[in-house]
């Protein structure tokens, strides 16, 4: 069992640095926006960056998240 339970500890480490990360990253971008109000292009700019950061994120979760079970019969 302390195998498991060693594992278990490393990836929810490994899952705070990701979601500390996030934060980071999301912290990052509303000042980015904030400091280019007035410039459209880099707002648009901005705006694309995020979107492929987005799908990036959307992809790893899916890609990581465990198909349900099957309904019981």
């Amino acid at each position: 069992m302390s195998a498991e339970l060693d594992a278990l500890s490393a990836q929810v480490h490994a899952n705070s640095g990701v979601v500390d990360s996030a934060i980071a990253l999301i912290g990052g971008l509303a000042d980015q926006i904030r400091a280019l109000a007035d410039d459209p292009v880099a707002i648009r700019a901005l705006a694309d960056e995020l979107q492929q950061k987005d799908a990036a994120l959307a992809a790893a979760v899916a890609a990581n998240t465990p198909a349900p079970p099957p309904p019981a019969p």
